[in-house]
């Protein structure tokens, strides 16, 4: 679903100080470095701030500013002949997500390292937030989860799959051990994939229809998207969705949920770790603690230092990075 441009989504962001706007698309481009050069004019005339990927693969990217910046950017998308199909998930913040801006150029928009797969030509089939539920309790449907271990941590569907990888590079292996040696006459009928916002699991569908699987589908718009949809009282999700920016995580609705970031390891901590003895704004949490190195607390203490000071002087210290990229 296109959102960009959309006359009624100003309506439903303006009444928040910040948008976050995730978007992304798979699509053959062609001379990336004029795009790059034109996305970091328009994001630093809007004052927009966030990571944006390019490759020939297409574009990816998670943004933030205010609404009428926002809403200008992707006006502009929508009158580009090569991003008429982009996805875009709105989600409102109190504070900018981001701290700077990044267009850069890549191999792969989410990297998977497998060269022969291509998107923009094979996929599975999209399901729509409002069959979900349907098509997940299905018992002849898989379900799996294509994000990485410590987003799957604090909130994934019920009865899904866990694939443990620690990045999305993994997600091909992981299929070659358990997927692949499953005997024919075991597989899922049905395999339903899902992730944050729907590029990883477009592109683990693509991978699995390449190599033979049918019956492939994934969650259009992803987990934002569903959280955006489906009522709480109606929804199979279960706990926080981790995003990558300085929200750390969304709850039904798109609020901002209740974890923070631990910005020496940058997993999400709950309200109980950061009770914990093991844990030192900027320095440790029980997730790391004990784990770095002298030079890299020595590091973490002077970031830190630096984010107070800069705090007190009612300014944001640029050095505090979001999340991991998957």
């Amino acid at each position: 679903m296109n959102s960009a441009g959309d006359p009624n989504v100003k309506t439903i962001i303006d009444d928040k100080r910040y948008t976050v706007a995730a978007f992304y698309q798979f699509v053959s481009l062609n001379n990336i470095q004029h795009l790059q050069t034109k996305l970091k004019e328009l994001c630093k005339k809007y004052e927009i701030f966030g990571t944006i990927l390019l490759a020939k693969e297409g574009i990816n990217g998670t943004v933030s500013g205010n609404p009428s910046s926002v809403n200008s950017l992707f006006k502009w998308f929508n009158h580009q002949p090569s991003f008429h199909k982009i996805q875009v998930k709105y989600s409102n913040s109190r504070s900018l997500a981001f701290n700077r801006l990044k267009v850069r150029i890549k191999k792969e928009i989410i990297t998977m390292g497998e060269t022969d797969i291509d998107p923009n030509n094979v996929v599975g089939t999209y399901i729509k937030p409002e069959n979900w539920n349907d098509f997940i309790n299905d018992p002849e449907t898989l379900i799996i989860d294509t994000r990485n271990e410590y987003e799957i941590a604090i909130g994934t569907f019920k009865n899904s799959i866990n694939p443990q990888t620690q990045s999305f590079r993994e997600f091909p292996d992981w299929v070659k051990t358990e997927l692949d040696t499953l005997p024919h006459n075991k597989r899922p009928k049905n395999i339903a994939m899902f992730c944050t916002g729907g590029i990883r699991c477009e592109k683990a569908t693509s991978y699995l229809v390449k190599k033979g699987y049918h019956n492939v589908f994934h969650l259009e718009g992803g987990i934002l998207r569903y959280l955006e949809t489906i009522p709480e009282k109606d929804s199979t999700w279960l706990g926080d969705c981790f995003v990558f920016d300085q929200r750390v995580s969304v709850e039904h609705g798109l609020t901002p949920g209740k974890y923070k970031m631990c910005h020496a390891c940058r997993l999400p901590l709950t309200p109980e770790d950061l009770k914990s003895k093991k844990y030192q704004p900027g320095i440790s949490c029980p997730k790391c603690f004990g784990s770095h190195t002298p030079e890299q607390q020595k590091r973490f203490k002077e970031r830190q230092h630096q984010v107070e000071l800069a705090r007190k002087r009612g300014v944001t210290h640029i050095g505090t990075i979001p999340g991991k990229r998957p």
